[in-house]
Order: C-alpha cells, then structure tokens, then sequence
C-alpha cells in the first residue's frame, strides 16, 4: 500500500490528465498556424508564471553567474523552438505518432548525457536505444504513405522528432544549471526566452497573431496554463513524494490517453505496424527511465554509506 499522501494522486492524475489533452487542444485550435498556437502558448505561460512568484525568487535570480544566463538563454531557444515543431507536427501526422516521438525523450537525452556530460550508458540502456530506433523506423515506415490533413505524416514524423530532439537538450541543460537554481528561479526566465523565440519566429515567417476566434485564443491558454505550468507544476511537486521512475512511468501515459481521446475525436486510427513500432519505443523508454532511477538510487545509498570516509 503506497504511503504518499493523497493529494499526491490527485495532482499526478491532474498532471497526466495535461499532458494527455496537449495534443487534443492543438488540434482543436487547428483554425490558426501552428506558429501561432506556440507564441500564445509561450506568451501567457511567460505572463502567469512571473505574477505567480513574484518576489519569490528576486534574490536568487540576481546572484546568477554569466554562465547561469548564458545557459538558459540556450536552454529558452530550445523550449520555445520544441514548441513550434511539435505543434507543427500535429499538423502532419497523427497525434499517437507525434505523441510517442515526443515521449522518447529520455533515449535521447541518455545519449546527449553520454556525448556532453561524458555519463555512461550501461549495456541495458544502450540496447534499450537501439530497440527504441528499431521502433522508431517501424513508425516512420508504416506512416510514410500515409496522408493527413493532406500532407505527409513522414514530414510530422521527422518534425516530431525534432522536437524530442530539442527538448532532450533543454533538460540537459536545466540538469546541469538546476544543480544550484531552484525550478522556480530556472523556468520563469525560460518561459520569458522561449516566447521571446516563438515571438521572433512567428514575426520571421509573417504569421499573424490576431484575427481569430475566441474559442482559439481559450485553447492556447489552456495549453499555457494546463501542460505547461500546471502539468509541470504538479510532477514537479509529486517528486518530492514519488519516485523519479514512477513519474516518468506516467508521462509514458501520454501518447496512450492522446491516441484514445484522437481516435473518438478525430477517428485516428494508425496502421498496425505503426501501433507495433509505438509499443516498441514506450516499452524501451521505461527501461531506459526505471534503469536511470535505479542507478541514481544505488548512487545514493553508496554516497550515504560511505559518508564517513570523506
């Protein structure tokens, strides 16, 4: 029986529960360009946040070094530019697809660690990264033909991709600037630079901001203001209570919950292989996920226990 106080469930179910409808509200908001969705997605995340802990972090935030701003000015453009490909994926393939390309994260994150932060791969994650490619090519294989919203999912696929891409770096970065800034301090200057990204992307490409309904503008701060600061929110506090490999577990929920939300609302049905090739990467991200934790864990205990002969 867990021993995690019950608030806990709630805000986990309300954190999945985000995520999960991400994709969902994209898709919904689809009257505008994705590059659109993202700015006021980023933009009304960069105006709560601040109001939010305002006079909270001042302190901590004036005793960033050159090399803390330089970092999240880096880790900002890459949150933001996450943003636009994946919303923009959304619009070229199926949610499930983009879904899970999203989730796989933690592979690529496993594999940025190894090349920038010399960590090592154990032979379990490595073969976990090459099962997860194997995956990955069945998806793009099985969507290649297929066409939606009259456009090549192949194209959504790889933008997809990229977007995990992107976002594997922002946290390698948030890991390595957190190690001395609370997440408070860290993300409300990263939400400012990401929608400064969004902003200038969208002003670069002449995509217009206004004009639209009411019910797209609703749907961008529900973007905001669900997955991005509440569902983010909410993990961020359950860890203090659970385990980082039980969190993770659950972000793995989100391509689940999104393809069965987009196959009632939108009848997305991906090919068999395609479903096969899904199973595949979420199953070898667990692994990598539940093996980091074990591994941080036995870390710990080994530090704890031979704390005395330092």
């Amino acid at each position: 029986m867990s021993k995690w106080p019950p608030h806990v469930y709630i805000l986990l179910a309300i954190g999945v529960l985000s995520f999960t409808l991400a994709p969902i509200f994209v898709r919904l908001a689809g009257e505008g360009p994705g590059l659109t969705i993202a700015v006021w997605r980023t933009v009304t995340a960069a105006g709560v946040l601040p109001v939010a802990v305002a006079g909270r972090i001042d302190a901590e935030m004036s005793r960033f070094s050159g090399r803390d701003v330089g970092l999240i000015l880096v880790s900002g453009v890459c949150l933001g530019l996450h943003f636009i490909t994946w919303i923009e994926s959304l619009y070229h393939t199926t949610v499930a697809s983009a879904s899970v390309f999203v989730t796989s994260s933690p592979l690529i994150l496993a594999g940025l660690g190894y090349v920038f932060l010399s960590e090592r791969l154990s032979k379990g994650t490595t073969g976990a990264i090459f099962v997860a490619v194997i995956g990955a090519a069945l998806i793009g294989w099985a969507d290649a033909g297929e066409v939606m919203l009259g456009k090549g999912a192949l194209w959504g696929n790889t933008l997809a991709f990229g977007a995990a891409v992107l976002v594997s770096l922002y946290l390698l970065i948030g890991r390595v600037v957190r190690q001395k800034v609370s997440w408070l301090a860290y993300v409300t200057p990263l939400y400012t630079v990401a929608a400064g990204t969004a902003l200038v992307a969208a002003w670069w490409k002449g995509v217009p901001l206004f004009g639209y309904s009411w019910r797209f503008y609703g749907l961008c701060v529900g973007l905001a203001l669900g997955p991005q600061v509440l569902g983010h929110g909410s993990f961020n506090y359950a860890i203090q209570h659970v385990s980082a490999a039980i969190v993770g577990m659950l972000a793995l929920l989100e391509p689940v919950g999104a393809s069965i939300f987009a196959y009632f609302l939108f009848d997305e049905v991906p090919p068999p292989p395609s479903i096969l090739g899904m199973l595949i990467v979420l199953a070898a991200v667990a692994v990598v996920v539940w093996r980091r934790n074990r591994s941080d864990t036995d870390r710990r205990s080994y530090n704890s226990e031979h704390a005395g002969d330092r």
